[in-house]
């Protein structure tokens, strides 16, 4: 099992992506200019990644191989991608805006591969990912002037389902989808069962 981890070089304080292997305890080195924000594709082949640098443009790069980062998309906003569905057809991006503050953009990975606004009100969204069958999106909002862990639909939004109740941040969706973990105000890790067949329920 390998994780790629941002890390930043304190002499320089510039970032780069690791691949740490959690059975060998080894790291290898993936980017080496200026990289931040990884995401695995779903097949495992592929890490998507934003640049640390002014443009701060979002790249896809070969986990295997020596091929270079591919440009996946450009913004004039602070952008860094969140999630990749299980199908391979969205990344979910966050963006920031001066108005909308911390956004939440979804780019299509087929077509013309332009983003689309999935949250853009004058609330913070973020921390954004996307269930295993791809049909719902937890996120964490301040929308009720705390922070806290809720549920849509996806790729439209509707059908919000509030997931914590004293305030969330993080959230995870288990590999089956059946749970949904974030971390509670006092640091504790919780968990939340959930059903996801036609109607969305909470536990």
């Amino acid at each position: 099992t390998i994780a790629a981890v941002s890390r930043q070089d304190p002499e320089t304080s510039t970032s780069d992506i690791w691949l740490h292997d959690l059975g060998r305890g080894t790291n290898t080195r993936f980017t080496s200019a200026n990289m931040m924000s990884p995401v695995w594709s779903p097949d495992g082949s592929r890490i998507g990644m934003r640049s640390t640098t002014a443009d701060g443009a979002l790249y896809t790069k070969p986990v295997r191989g020596s091929s270079p980062a591919e440009l996946l998309h450009k913004d004039e906003r602070r952008q860094r991608p969140m999630d990749w569905s299980r199908d391979g057809k969205y990344i979910v991006k966050g963006a920031t805006d001066p108005k909308t503050r911390e956004d939440i953009w979804v780019i299509p990975m087929s077509g013309d591969r332009k983003p689309f606004p999935y949250l853009t009100s004058e609330f913070n969204e973020d921390y954004a990912r996307i269930s295993p069958d791809g049909k719902w999106l937890v996120y964490q909002s301040d929308e009720s002037k705390r922070t806290e862990v809720y549920v849509q639909s996806f790729p439209t939004p509707g059908n919000k389902v509030q997931i914590s109740t004293d305030g969330g941040r993080y959230p995870v969706w288990s590999r089956d989808g059946r749970e949904l973990y974030f971390i509670a105000p006092d640091g504790k890790m919780m968990a939340v069962a959930v059903k996801m067949a036609g109607k969305f329920e909470a536990g």
